[in-house]
């Protein structure tokens, strides 16, 4: 019998397995009886961002842009073929991402779930890097990047985070520039990989209809990596004002495209992090949510339409509040929305409509339950932001209109940036 923990969450009708590998790896299971679908992450504490930090050795390494990124990719490289086949091949949707934090690899599957598994906390445990591979990845990596660099979406939001930031790397493409692509070589690749990818700065989340007894052995026999503790991350220092107000560009649309942020300067972790997080959001939602005054009006005078959107970006070293969309006239809903933001300020949210939001987004969240994609995802993210990701139950019964309301009159009487598209 494996020695693992389990933790009910009554109020939810959700069980939660933990079990700590003698390596420093944390392994979860979500089980969801009586679901098809099986999905398994594995997962490093570790993005586009991390490119100063010191070893466990005490060496500070300064890497090029894109190298989180770049190893994503060749990961799934291996010496006898590439992984997206091997998982295809066995019926299941494989798949990876680098984020600003955190680089993850996963799965989903109907059948065939241990020998999936298997493949999955094998290969991410062994690159296989040569400079050959290496220097082709640069042309595969260079054409996303040219990719995106015409992309008005992308760069729409990385103009924003320009406006944002000083000096933070948050400012930077995930992917990096060609220029810093070009300096990325094996040896780069390998010490990255030795720093991030150890076990204590690792998680595997498993979500579905799976035995725990089945997903703990199969780590307990699978993670080989001794542990050479996790890497000091480093981050400039970031003042709190913003790097520019106004950013616009041309790009071909059809219609021009706007993006609103403001920079939240107040750096938590854990429990206060995700309530903050939650608090946010509900600000969004009453300021400017599809059932807000300002959004109809805005709506049914043709200044925005179905695209606009807002978002919550908080982690422990950056965080910001953003929301925009299509515009014909960006900078008269940019007016309109700053008015309406100093009017709540002034005002303050009002009880009946943060209730409604609160219990609206409550739902958003139970709902999120049902799928095993999202519950790994989401509990990969919390983990690595010290909490759990079903602590949300908690700050939705804890969550008042007061602590919202102080984080509205802190935050929401900063300056407010705006990034543009313009139609060539």
């Amino acid at each position: 019998m494996m020695n693992y923990k389990t933790i009910t969450y009554e109020r939810l009708g959700e069980t939660l397995y933990e079990y700590d590998h003698p390596s420093g790896l944390k392994a979860f299971l979500v089980r969801k009886p009586g679901y098809n679908k099986k999905t398994a992450l594995f997962a490093t504490d570790y993005g586009s961002i991390d490119n100063v930090f010191k070893k466990s050795d005490g060496q500070v390494m300064r890497v090029p842009d894109g190298i989180a990124h770049f190893l994503e990719h060749k990961l799934f490289e291996q010496e006898d073929g590439n992984m997206l086949d091997k998982f295809s091949r066995m019926g299941s949707s494989p798949n990876a991402f680098t984020s600003f934090n955190q680089t993850a690899y996963y799965f989903t599957c109907t059948d065939l779930f241990e020998e999936n598994f298997r493949m999955l906390l094998d290969y991410v445990q062994n690159p296989w890097l040569t400079d050959e591979n290496v220097e082709k990845e640069k042309g595969i990596i260079g054409q996303e990047i040219r990719m995106y660099e015409d992309s008005p979406d992308w760069r729409l939001f990385f103009n924003l985070l320009d406006c944002l930031y000083v000096n933070h790397p948050v400012k930077v493409d995930i992917a990096g520039t060609l220029d810093s692509i070009a300096q990325i070589n094996k040896e780069l690749l390998y010490e990255c990989y030795n720093a991030f990818y150890t076990p204590s700065n690792m998680v595997v989340v498993v979500s579905g209809d799976v035995d725990p007894e089945l997903v703990f052995t199969t780590v307990d026999s699978m993670i080989k990596s001794k542990d050479r503790g996790k890497p000091e991350k480093r981050y400039p220092e970031e003042p709190e004002e913003v790097n520019l107000t106004y950013k616009e560009q041309k790009l071909r649309v059809s219609m021009p495209l706007f993006n609103m942020g403001i920079k939240d300067p107040v750096r938590v972790s854990g429990y206060e992090l995700l309530k903050r997080r939650t608090a946010l959001g509900i600000i969004l939602a009453a300021i400017m949510g599809r059932s807000s005054e300002l959004f109809n009006r805005l709506y049914y005078d043709g200044l925005i339409n179905d695209s606009f959107r807002f978002e919550v970006s908080a982690d422990q070293s950056y965080g910001f509040v953003n929301w925009g969309g299509q515009s014909s006239d960006p900078e008269r809903v940019a007016g309109e929305i700053r008015r309406e933001i100093e009017a709540t300020v002034e005002k303050g949210l009002d009880q009946e409509v943060f209730d409604r939001i609160r219990k609206s987004h409550e739902g958003v969240f139970v709902r999120t339950l049902n799928s095993p994609d999202v519950i790994a995802r989401e509990m990969m993210d919390c983990y690595f932001n010290k909490t759990s990701y079903f602590e949300l139950s908690r700050i939705f019964e804890e969550l008042d209109l007061a602590y919202t309301n102080q984080i509205l009159r802190s935050l929401f009487t900063k300056t407010t940036v705006l990034s543009v598209i313009h139609p060539i």
